[in-house]
């Protein structure tokens, strides 16, 4: 009975594994994780060539911070331009900003987009930021602050 199965045996082909699987095509979840990838790249690129919406989505939050705490209007002036300030060095830069005071600053404040600070109104928050007693119009600085951050470039 023994040598009846050897020969039976020996007849089979010899035991051999199947071949290792190969790189391509991707499975599934190769292909999700590329695209993972890509989606992450392209959102790290687009924060980076553009900074300015967080740059003006925090000044934003800082503005409505500023419309809630600042009891008296010198302390809400002298925040507001401040807040003005830092929020246009970075924006525009130093160049642009950095010499410009009194009537040329809110000129350009102005032009940016602050038309609420035109005039009187400008003038009255510029010196409540530095000391002087005026009747502020907190609802136009605010007004005027707000369209400034929020127009674009």
């Amino acid at each position: 009975m023994g040598s009846m199965n050897s020969g039976w045996l020996a007849q089979l082909a010899p035991p051999h594994a199947p071949p290792p699987p190969g790189w391509w095509p991707l499975a599934p979840g190769w292909w999700i994780v590329a695209a993972l990838l890509v989606l992450t790249a392209g959102a790290l690129i687009y924060r980076l060539r553009h900074p300015s919406r967080r740059l003006r989505r925090t000044a934003l939050r800082e503005l409505k911070l500023l419309e809630t705490r600042a009891d008296d209007d010198a302390g809400l002036a002298k925040a507001l331009e401040h807040l003005l300030r830092r929020y246009a060095l970075a924006a525009y830069g130093r160049e642009a900003v950095a010499n410009l005071s009194g009537d040329a600053w809110l000129a350009f404040v102005v032009a940016k987009g602050g038309k609420e600070l035109v005039g009187e109104s400008g003038r009255n928050l510029l010196r409540a930021a530095y000391g002087g007693h005026v009747q502020g119009d907190r609802s136009r600085w605010l007004q005027g602050a707000r369209n400034f951050l929020r127009r674009r470039k």
